[in-house]
């Protein structure tokens, strides 16, 4: 087995009616659930942060969400509260097939560091693990599918390529947020990293 399907952030926020809702996040499910069939190996990725998490815009007296602020680790969007540990918007869309999952990967829980990739934190440096995981399984080709195309999706594909894995992004099972211009800049830069758009 050398291959993996990654399924990132299917969970009920990202999800129309959700707190940071994806237009037809939910559309995705089914296709997706049917694409897991095809592989030996298929991961679920779960933001997961705490409540005040340091991205959300109601940490920040008088921000709103979408701005935008400076972190010690860069500039960082602020986010309405959203995938709150424990809380029905942090679940898996009731349809995603999460039996079928050999592992379920947590990230964003340090309250201090948001975490868009599945690879890194936003400061690029500190791992989740799952590179690890993925090497001591022999995986060295993943497909990546989910919620957000231009986010967390983009960010796990170009760390995957950074790292050395041969990355394809399936976009018609993947939706973005497009926010100023993010879905072009994902797609370009997804592309100049090596991974192939599908």
């Amino acid at each position: 087995m050398t291959a993996a399907l990654i399924v990132i952030d299917m969970q009920n926020d990202f999800c129309p009616g959700g707190a940071l809702a994806v237009a037809g996040g939910d559309d995705i499910v089914d296709g997706i659930n049917a694409r897991m069939a095809d592989f030996s190996a298929v991961i679920l990725t779960q933001d997961w942060h705490p409540a005040g998490h340091s991205s959300f815009a109601s940490s920040h007296p008088g921000a709103q969400a979408m701005d935008v602020t400076d972190m010690p680790y860069g500039p960082q969007i602020l986010w309405p509260d959203h995938c709150v540990q424990g809380s029905a918007g942090a679940r898996f869309h009731a349809s995603l097939n999460t039996d079928r999952a050999d592992a379920v990967l947590r990230k964003g829980m340090n309250p201090q560091i948001d975490s868009y990739s599945a690879f890194f934190e936003n400061d690029q440096q500190t791992p989740t693990g799952l590179d690890g995981y993925l090497r001591t399984r022999g995986i060295t080709a993943l497909t990546l599918v989910g919620l957000a195309l231009d986010f967390c999706v983009n960010f796990s594909a170009i760390d995957a390529a950074r790292l050395g894995y041969a990355v394809r992004v399936e976009t018609a099972l993947s939706r973005g947020i497009d926010a100023g211009g993010s879905m072009d800049a994902a797609l370009s830069g997804m592309r100049a990293a090596g991974v192939t758009l599908i």
